[in-house]
């Protein structure tokens, strides 16, 4: 559970209801169905119309990693690939084989399968980065999801906001309901700015940061692969991927 997500979430819920609080309203304040029927309601109905079923899907899949991250490490995989390419320099490459197995990532697997069958470094590479920028592509926009959310909500609140005041309109000859009827209407707004700008939009760009945290795994463990098959020094694979840590 990544507890700096998690927190940030909390907080945002927090900022929002205290604020309200402190700038004289009640939390009851914030609470309008209609607003909410409109700004929530009408983001999900947009993104429907913008992507396909798969699409949201993935998105939905996705979500969970914002709060509970993949552990990416790239000096332990940087050893993994050191300690194959000691195994192949002693056994030859047959040796890897039994690595196979103990790997359960399957981009992983496929890569040191492709290595076992003597495969030609550069054969290995195309075969491999075509799946990597097949998954980025994929992935990145199950990200978009989030994203264009954090586009429509805000204009979704605009839009609950003068229906709100619409209604204010309609009853102009009862002074006394005027002030709620407004207060009412920009809850809307408040839906729709808070949803795009302290959820939505950081959850798209947190989601685009462990992409592209992944696509650099998967180039690490490229390059390494190449390597082996090219048959390099143990020591020379590992300071060509250390330049990857920066």
């Amino acid at each position: 559970m990544d507890l700096v997500s998690l927190i940030g979430t909390i907080l945002a819920f927090v900022v929002v209801i205290v604020g309200t609080i402190l700038k004289g309203s009640s939390v009851e304040a914030l609470w309008n169905p209609a607003a909410f029927v409109i700004v929530f309601m009408g983001t999900i109905a947009a993104l429907l119309v913008q992507n396909s079923g798969k699409v949201l899907k993935h998105a939905m899949s996705l979500f969970p990693l914002v709060y509970k991250p993949p552990q990416h490490q790239p000096s332990d995989l940087i050893s993994r690939i050191v300690g194959w390419s000691e195994i192949s320099r002693r056994q030859g490459l047959l040796g890897l084989e039994p690595q196979i197995d103990s790997e359960s990532d399957t981009f992983v697997r496929k890569g040191l399968q492709l290595l076992v069958d003597g495969s030609e470094p550069e054969a290995i590479r195309g075969v491999l980065e075509v799946e990597v920028g097949a998954r980025e592509h994929h992935d990145l926009a199950g990200a978009k999801v989030f994203e264009n959310a954090g586009i429509f909500s805000p204009t979704m609140g605009i839009i609950g906001a003068v229906m709100g005041l619409m209604a204010v309109m309609q009853n102009l000859a009862d002074p006394s309901k005027l002030g709620h009827g407004i207060a009412a209407a920009f809850v809307a707004t408040i839906y729709g700015v808070a949803l795009a700008n302290l959820w939505m939009l950081p959850m798209a760009a947190r989601l685009k940061a462990l992409i592209h945290k992944q696509t650099q795994m998967r180039e690490i463990l490229i390059e390494g692969l190449v390597s082996i098959a090219e048959g390099a020094n143990p020591r020379q694979i590992e300071a060509k991927l250390q330049g990857y840590l920066g």
